[in-house]
């Protein structure tokens, strides 16, 4: 009998111990702290020499245009399509024709040199990457071309010259046209401009008419930008203020990007909705055109596919699938003097 009873208490304790188990498991999910988003991966300081070595000699105005735009590859995948299909346009008849197109600022800026615009649709994984950096690494990006143009101008590949000035105040080297109404996009080997050899930026691929051949730095024909300066998005409403963590200035006051292609994760840490401020878009259009997937990857899906990376894949775009493509489009003509 006692047997009996022995077991039965047991029973009876085994089944109180499994309730609690049970009641505490359903009761732990309710009192558990939200789960917090994953750190964000940084691109490390050779990471973004590589990201900027192909723009870094660029004049400042160009840099504020081309840093915004990367953050939009997919309107420059767009941009570069509509170029290609409006060779027939030039002068005021393109920037009126550019004018009306639902692009950002920065994405109009560079039809004003279709060779860069050229070149960031080419090497597309370069441009978003670009413009994740910018988004989440600002001023360490800013610091990195400050770093590379010391280190060309230390190598005597950096020079005033008859397209540009090269002007260093304090501890800033600024860069700008020689002329206030044409400018040269300079040429030059981003993996050997800086003196000691760079290690390239996977799958990169030069750009005829923005690559030289050789150590130095060369110049192709120049660009009118007096065409585009009855419009917002022209060249003079551009500008780089070096002095406040490298930022973009866009007519007088601080650039916002406002992508949904690419993820500001600043901003999305600290709860600001969609980590876009929640204003306007640049261009005063709103930036729901864009892809509307949200990752925690370096950028969001692309209306084309919801396409992502992450730096495990570094330089291996998977944009092929609506990549404009080729060295198509836009290109420099004409040799350029070497220094």
């Amino acid at each position: 009998m006692r047997r009996y009873l022995q077991q039965g208490i047991a029973f009876f304790l085994s089944w109180c111990l499994l309730l609690v188990g049970v009641v505490d498991g359903l009761a732990y999910p309710a009192d558990a702290p939200s789960q917090q988003p994953a750190q964000a991966v940084q691109q490390s300081p050779e990471q973004l020499q590589q990201l900027v070595a192909p723009i870094a000699l660029y004049p400042d105005t160009l840099i504020a245009q081309i840093l915004p735009a990367a953050t939009y590859p997919d309107q420059i995948v767009e941009a570069q399509k509509w170029m290609d299909q409006h060779k027939d346009l030039t002068g005021d008849n393109l920037a009126k024709a550019v004018d009306g197109q639902n692009w950002d600022a920065s994405v109009k800026a560079l039809t004003q040199f279709p060779a860069v615009l050229a070149n960031m649709n080419q090497n597309l994984a370069w441009t978003s990457e670009l413009g994740d950096a910018y988004l989440n690494q600002q001023q360490e990006l800013s610091q990195t071309i400050q770093t590379m143009r010391a280190r060309a101008k230390e190598a005597g590949n950096l020079n005033t010259t008859p397209q540009e000035k090269v002007e260093t105040k304090g501890k800033t080297i600024v860069i700008q046209p020689a002329k206030t109404d044409v400018v040269y996009v300079p040429q030059y080997d981003p993996w050997l401009v800086y003196g000691a050899p760079l290690a390239m930026f996977p799958g990169w691929y030069p750009y005829p008419g923005l690559f030289f051949d050789g150590p130095g730095i060369g110049f192709g024909l120049g660009f009118s930008v007096g065409l585009f300066a009855g419009f917002g998005w022209g060249w003079h409403g551009w500008g780089f203020d070096w002095h406040h963590g490298g930022r973009v200035v866009y007519n007088h006051n601080a650039y916002v990007s406002h992508s949904r292609t690419i993820v500001n994760r600043n901003s999305f840490n600290h709860g600001a909705g969609h980590g876009f401020g929640g204003h306007e878009g640049s261009d005063g259009h709103s930036a729901a055109r864009a892809g509307s997937g949200m990752h925690s990857g370096a950028f969001s899906g692309f209306d084309h596919g919801g396409m992502a990376r992450d730096n495990a894949f570094r330089g291996q775009s998977s944009f092929g699938g609506f990549h404009g493509g080729g060295f198509g489009g836009g290109g420099f003509h004409g040799g350029g003097g070497r220094r």
